[in-house]
C-alpha cells in the first residue's frame, strides 16, 4: 500500500502539491474562528457538585453579584487611604459604571482592607460569556479607563479578577506562542543544517509543515465547532511544538531512507518511491500510536483535555498524510539537488560511535538492560513526592502580570479566600419555604470547620426556598488547604442540612476539588485505554504478543522517570508547591505515544537485521549502529522543540516543556537505544512469538556482506531493500 502511495505522488508531484495548496486555501478561508475559554468550571460535566451549585445559583439568584473583575486601589506613597481618597474611589466607581462597557452589568464599591491601605471596585459581567474573549476585551477597557480616572489623584489602580486574568493570559499566550515559534524554527533550522549541511533541506520542512499547520488549525476549528468542544489558549502553544516537532521527525525518517536508496544506486524518483514504500509503515505505525493516545483524551471528564485530544490527533494525522504525500512529492520534484551543496550524501558514513555502542549492547545485553533500567527506576522514585496544584490562571502567565499582582496583594490585604469565597446553597426539597430559625445554627457549624475564616447567610431567594451561605476561607482558593477545607465543608453541609433540605457547595475551591476528582478518574481511565490501544498497534506491526508487553513496560518506566525528575527539579529544587494538575496526563500521552515511536523504529530495524540471519544479539548491535543516528537526530530535535516551551515565562508551559522534552530524551537516548534492544537481545527469538517475525529470509552470509560492501545508513523502517538498487529484495 505504501509503495503504491509513493508511486502515485512521485509520478504526479505537481498535482499532489496543487491539491495541498487548494486544500490549504479552502480550509483556511472557510474555517470558523477558534473560541477560547479560561473558565475552569467549563471544564467539568454537570454531574459534579460545583456545577450543580452553579445551576442552583443561576435559578435561585439570577441577579446575584459575582465579581468578574476587581479594581484594587492604594495610595502611591503606600500609606493609609484618606477621606479624600475614599471619595475619589467612589467617584471612579460611579464613572466606570456610567461608561456602560460591553459585558459589564454592574459596578459597585467594595469594602476597604482591614489595614486601611486598600480599596476596591467590584465589577459584575455577563456570566454567560465567562472566560470568553469578550470579557477579556471588557477587562482591557476597564483597566485603561480606571487608570485614566485616577489621573490627578494620589491613587494607583490595578485590575484583577477572572476577566483580567483572562486578558493577561491571552496576552501571555500570544507572547509565549511567538517565543516558542521562533525557538522551534531556529532549533529545527540549525539542527538540520548540521545534519545535512544543505540549506534547502533545512528550510524545506519548515515551509511544508507551515502549510500543514494552516490546514490542521482550520480542521481543528471545524471539529471544535462541530462537536461543541472547549478551547483554551494554551493549546496553540502545544500545537506549534507538536506540528513542527513531530513533522520534522517524520521528515527525517523519510530523508534518511531516501538518502540510503540514492547511495544504493536507485534512480532519484525510484529512490523516493522505495523510501516511501519501506519507511511508510513505520511512520504510519508511529503516527497511529500518537493519534490513538491523543484520542484517548476524549474519555477525559475535563473539557480542556477532551478538546486537546482531538486537536492534537488532527494535527498528527495531517502531518502523517503530509509525510506520505506532500514531502515525497516536493523532494522528488527537486531531486538530489535538495542536498546541495553538500556531497556527503553520496558516501556512506562509518557511524563509528554508534557502531561502538552497538557492539557494547551486543556483548553485554544483561549489563546494558540492568544499568539503563536502574537509571529509570531511580529517577521514578521522585513520583512519590508528586503534588498537584490547580491555579490554572497563575500557571499560564508570569507572576508579574497585573492580575497576578492583584491576587497576591489581596491575599495580604484581605482574607486570602475573600477574592473567591465558597458558597453553600441550602434548598428545600419539597418546594416549601425554609425554616429561617435554623440558619444561625447551620452557619455556625459551617464556620466551625477547620480552615474557615467566617460563615454567614447572605441572601434568600424570593420564594424562600434557597438560602446562600457565604463561607470565606483562610486560604487562597487554589491551595491544597483550601481544597481540603472544601471537602470538610461538604461533609458538614450535607450531614447538617435540616430535614427536607439539600445542600450543595459551590465556588472556585469547590471547582478545584471536583477537577482533582476528575483528574483521578482520568488516571484510571485514559492511561490504561491509551496503553492497551498502543499495545494493539505494536502487536499488529510486530506480529508479536510478547514484544508489546516489555516495550510498554519500558515506556511506563520512562514516564515514571520523567515525572519523578520533574518533581525533584520543580518541587524540591525550584520550590514549587506542586506541579500543574494537567501535567501527568499530558506527560503520559506525549512520553508514551512519542516514546513508542522510537521504540517502533528501533525494534523494526532490529527485526530487519534478524531476518538477514543475524543472532538476536548481533541484530541488536547492528540495529543500534544503523538506527541510532536517526533516533538521536529525531529525538534531539523533538526534545529541543518541546524545551522551547520553557521560554514562554509560564509555570504550566515551563513545567510541561521540561517534562516532555526530558521524557523524549529518555525515550530516545535510554529506552530506544539501550533498554529496548538489550531486552530484545536477552529474550531472543521468544520476543517475536507467535509470529516469528525475526525468521531469516536471507542467507546469513548477507550479514557479513554488510561489513565489506554496502552498509545501510541509519534507517527507521523495516524490510530493508538489500543491495539491489532496483528495490527488489536480494
Amino acid at each position: 500500500m505504501f509503495r503504491r502511495i509513493g508511486n502515485t505522488v512521485v509520478r504526479h508531484p505537481i498535482w499532489t502539491i496543487v491539491a495541498w495548496l487548494i486544500a490549504a486555501v479552502a480550509i483556511v478561508a472557510t474555517a470558523p474562528s477558534l473560541p477560547s475559554s479560561t473558565d475552569e468550571s467549563s471544564f467539568l460535566p454537570k454531574s459534579y457538585e460545583s456545577i450543580k451549585a452553579s445551576t442552583v445559583q443561576d435559578k435561585a439568584f439570577p441577579s446575584a453579584f459575582t465579581p468578574s473583575a476587581i479594581a484594587l486601589y492604594q495610595r502611591t506613597d503606600g500609606g493609609k487611604l484618606t477621606a479624600a481618597d475614599a471619595k475619589d474611589i467612589a467617584r471612579i466607581t460611579t464613572e466606570l459604571g456610567n461608561k456602560h462597557i460591553d459585558q459589564v452589568q454592574k459596578v459597585i464599591p467594595g469594602p476597604p482592607s482591614k489595614d486601611g491601605k486598600y480599596g476596591m471596585t467590584l465589577v459584575q459581567m455577563n456570566d454567560k460569556t465567562a472566560g470568553q474573549p469578550k470579557q477579556a476585551d471588557a477587562a482591557k477597557s476597564l483597566r485603561e479607563d480606571a487608570k485614566k480616572l485616577t489621573g490627578g489623584t494620589h491613587l494607583e489602580v490595578k485590575l484583577g479578577g477572572p476577566a483580567a486574568q483572562s486578558l493577561d493570559q491571552q496576552d501571555s499566550s500570544k507572547r509565549g506562542d511567538a517565543v516558542i515559534g521562533i525557538g522551534t524554527f531556529a532549533i529545527i533550522l540549525i539542527t538540520l543544517l548540521i545534519i545535512f549541511r544543505a540549506p534547502i533541506l533545512a528550510v524545506l520542512p519548515l515551509v511544508l509543515i507551515g502549510v500543514v499547520s494552516a490546514i490542521a488549525n482550520g480542521l481543528i476549528a471545524y471539529a471544535t465547532k462541530l462537536f461543541d468542544l472547549q478551547a483554551n489558549s494554551s493549546i496553540s502553544s502545544i500545537l506549534i511544538v507538536v506540528l513542527f516537532g513531530v513533522g520534522t521527525d517524520y521528515f527525517l525518517f523519510l530523508m534518511f531512507r531516501y538518502r540510503e536508496r540514492l547511495r544504493a544506486g536507485d534512480e532519484p524518483k525510484m529512490a523516493m518511491i522505495n523510501a516511501v514504500g519501506r519507511v511508510g509503515e513505520a511512520i504510519a505505525s508511529a503516527a497511529g500510536a500518537v493519534i490513538i493516545a491523543f484520542l484517548a483524551l476524549t474519555l477525559s471528564t475535563l473539557g480542556f483535555l477532551r478538546q486537546m485530544g482531538p486537536a492534537l490527533a488532527i494535527a498528527v494525522g495531517a502531518t502523517l498524510v503530509a509525510g506520505l504525500t506532500l514531502i515525497p512529492a516536493v523532494v522528488s520534484l527537486i531531486g538530489p539537488k535538495v542536498f546541495w551543496p553538500s556531497k556527503s550524501w553520496k558516501h556512506e558514513p562509518n557511524n563509528a560511535r554508534f557502531a561502538a555502542l552497538g557492539r557494547g549492547v551486543q556483548r553485554r545485553p544483561a549489563l546494558t538492560a540492568a544499568v539503563s533500567g536502574l537509571i529509570l527506576v531511580v529517577l521514578s522514585l521522585g513520583t512519590f513526592g508528586y503534588n498537584a496544584t490547580f491555579d490554572l490562571a497563575s500557571g499560564s502567565m508570569p507572576k508579574t502580570k497585573e492580575s497576578m499582582v492583584v491576587q497576591d496583594e489581596m491575599k495580604d490585604a484581605y482574607s486570602a479566600g475573600a477574592a473567591a469565597p465558597t458558597d453553600v446553597y441550602l434548598s428545600s426539597t419539597d418546594g416549601k419555604p425554609l425554616d429561617k430559625t435554623t440558619f444561625d445554627a447551620y452557619a455556625k457549624k459551617l464556620g466551625a470547620v477547620d480552615g474557615v475564616a467566617s460563615a454567614r447567610i447572605t441572601q434568600l431567594n424570593k420564594p424562600g426556598t434557597t438560602a446562600d451561605f457565604t463561607v470565606t476561607l483562610k486560604y487562597e482558593a487554589s491551595t491544597d488547604k483550601a481544597i481540603d477545607a472544601v471537602g470538610d465543608i461538604r461533609e458538614v453541609a450535607h450531614s447538617n442540612a435540616p430535614s427536607g433540605t439539600e445542600a450543595v457547595v459551590g465556588g472556585l475551591s469547590s471547582i478545584y476539588k471536583d477537577i482533582d476528582s476528575a483528574v483521578n478518574h482520568d488516571y484510571r481511565t485514559v492511561f490504561p485505554v491509551a496503553a492497551v490501544l498502543i499495545m494493539i498497534i505494536l502487536g499488529l506491526l510486530l506480529r508479536s504478543i510478547v514484544a508489546p508487553w516489555y516495550l510498554m513496560a519500558s515506556v511506563g518506566l520512562g514516564f515514571g522517570a520523567t515525572l519523578g525528575s520533574t518533581v525533584w527539579i520543580f518541587q524540591k529544587g525550584v520550590g514549587h508547591s506542586g506541579l500543574m494538575f494537567l501535567l501527568p496526563v499530558i506527560m503520559y500521552l506525549f512520553v508514551v505515544a512519542i516514546g513508542t515511536d522510537y521504540n517502533i523504529l528501533m525494534i523494526a530495524r532490529l527485526r530487519e537485521e534478524a531476518r538477514e540471519g543475524r543472532s538476536p544479539r548481533e541484530a541488536a548491535g547492528m540495529a543500534l549502529r544503523q538506527t541510532g543516528p536517526t533516533v538521536a537526530a529525531a529525538g534531539f530535535i523533538l526534545a529541543a522543540t518541546f524545551a522551547t516551551m520553557m521560554l514562554a515565562g509560564q509555570a504550566l508551559l515551563t513545567e510541561m516543556g521540561f517534562a516532555v522534552s526530558f521524557g523524549i530524551a529518555i525515550a530516545a537516548f535510554v529506552m530506544a537505544m539501550f533498554f529496548t534492544p538489550s531486552l530484545t537481545a536477552l529474550i531472543g527469538h521468544a520476543a517475536w512469538w507467535p509470529g516469528h517475525g525475526d525468521q531469516a529470509v536471507e542467507p546469513a552470509s548477507g550479514a557479513a556482506a554488510g561489513s565489506i560492501g554496502y552498509q545501510p545508513v541509519a534507517d527507521e523502517g523495516h524490510d530493508r531493500v538489500a543491495h539491489d538498487p532496483s528495490g527488489r529484495r536480494g
